[in-house]
């Protein structure tokens, strides 16, 4: 979003504005990610004022409003755009969470003031800033090639009349990360290959892999991590969840939807899963002293694994393909027509998510490629990850990322999602009927969609 300090799940939204039912078919699932990134702020404001046209020494001050660890300086990439553009002076605001993060952008947005040169779009809010915000940003059409990027990925950010007001930087690819140790110690294969076969295809099998383990893993342990993490990793590979092609919400009538519930509770009530919930402080302590053996794994998760666990921990994992192809999380850079420097502001945004600088991102910060031709570049081909050891990250991911599905996303996917996880399987973890977390989660979330 970064173990933001995560790479990348910068997820999760509580707020934003209501707006007309019409959605953006997108191709891809992308999900909020649950969200919430821990990370590291620059200053710590969630209100960031506007930018001044004038950096240091009489440079033009580029300004960047950013949520979680977006990568882009740790990775050195904006002191290398200032040595091409001596003339240049990049600066960032970072906001910890986007819950924070994003309704304090809709607010600024609205009154098109308080604005940054460039602001970050999490993927689970562009269809509403697609939809309702549009007017107030540049056409990035002009600066970023369409053919570098995923297709679906172009479109997440184009409105009806070809408005692209977004540039995409990573994606979400979903595998599943296990502790090769815990895995043999009860008894399961642990090479990638053999373990992606326990569970190909179905989520079912998945679960059932998640018994065999309860009978035989490490007393105090659980199979997966949280409930949180195994619906949100069903979801993400579905082609219709919350919304439909018209716009109509019908996450309640969708079996899709209740059948990734109802499967996500029957493994809690199984004393399959842990009780935690995902990027609190309590679930990083489960990572720091090994209580789970496998979690849903996009790329950008394994910063954050990273991030928490002991030192003893590196190499112990490794990562298999997920039983189906799914994408959780992802991010796009906006340029506000209000800027002062919009011209500059759109060419930085344009060098920030090309090819070549994105297979720098995933090299050093773990966030994967929007744009294909990086996925044949050495920083990705030969990518490895302290925790996974000698497996192959980057091409498992990339062969995930080709499979995603179309996805229809609509304007307040991230609160149905949060709905589903924070007020509803989490529940059953704490001793609530799956029945009971349901009628609690579609209450929760049809009273924030009328607000």
């Amino acid at each position: 979003m970064r173990a933001r300090t995560l790479p990348h799940s910068r997820l999760r939204s509580s707020g934003g504005t209501p707006i007309a039912r019409r959605v953006v078919v997108l191709a891809a699932v992308a999900s909020l990610g649950a969200g919430l990134l821990a990370g590291c702020a620059d200053d710590g404001g969630d209100d960031p004022s506007g930018s001044s046209s004038e950096g240091g020494g009489g440079k033009t001050k580029i300004t960047l409003g950013l949520f979680g660890t977006a990568g882009f300086e740790e990775s050195g990439l904006y002191k290398e755009y200032e040595k091409l553009h001596p003339d240049i002076d990049i600066q960032q605001t970072v906001v910890e969470r986007n819950e924070n993060y994003y309704p304090a952008l809709v607010n600024h947005l609205t009154t098109n003031s308080g604005l940054q040169d460039i602001q970050m779009v999490e993927v689970g809010n562009i269809a509403e800033v697609v939809e309702t915000q549009s007017s107030k940003l540049l056409d990035l059409s002009k600066y970023g090639k369409e053919s570098d990027y995923l297709d679906w990925k172009w479109k997440q950010a184009t409105t009806t009349d070809g408005q692209t007001i977004g540039l995409g930087t990573d994606v979400g690819p979903m595998a599943i990360c296990y502790r090769k140790d815990m895995f043999e110690a009860a008894g399961l294969p642990t090479d990638r290959e053999e373990v992606g076969k326990l569970w190909a295809g179905s989520w079912d099998k998945f679960v059932d892999v998640g018994k065999q383990y309860k009978a035989k893993g490490a007393k105090g342990t659980t199979f997966l991590d949280s409930p949180g993490g195994l619906i949100q990793a069903i979801l993400s590979g579905e082609k219709d969840r919350f919304y439909n092609a018209s716009g109509d919400v019908i996450y309640k009538t969708n079996p899709a939807v209740k059948s990734a519930f109802d499967l996500t509770a029957q493994a809690a009530e199984d004393g399959l899963i842990g009780n935690q919930t995902q990027f609190q402080p309590a679930w990083d302590t489960t990572i720091a002293n090994s209580k789970f053996a496998a979690m849903s794994c996009p790329p950008w998760m394994l910063g954050y694994i990273k991030g928490k666990s002991k030192e003893d921990a590196a190499g112990k994992w490794d990562i298999a393909q997920a039983p189906k192809s799914g994408n959780w999380g992802g991010s796009f850079l906006a340029v506000p027509k209000s800027g002062k420097n919009t011209e500059e502001a759109a060419k930085l945004a344009a060098w920030l998510t090309a090819p070549e600088q994105q297979a720098k991102l995933f090299a050093v910060q773990g966030s994967f490629p929007s744009t294909p031709a990086a996925y044949e570049s050495t920083e990705v081909t030969s990518a490895k990850n302290d925790m996974t050891g000698d497996a192959p990250i980057g091409t498992i991911f990339a062969e995930a990322a080709e499979n995603i599905p179309v996805q229809t996303i609509g304007p307040k996917d991230q609160i149905i999602q949060q709905g589903l996880t924070d007020n509803g399987v989490i529940l059953v973890t704490q001793g609530k009927s799956a029945k009971e977390a349901w009628d609690t989660a579609t209450k929760t979330i049809d009273n924030n969609l009328d607000q």
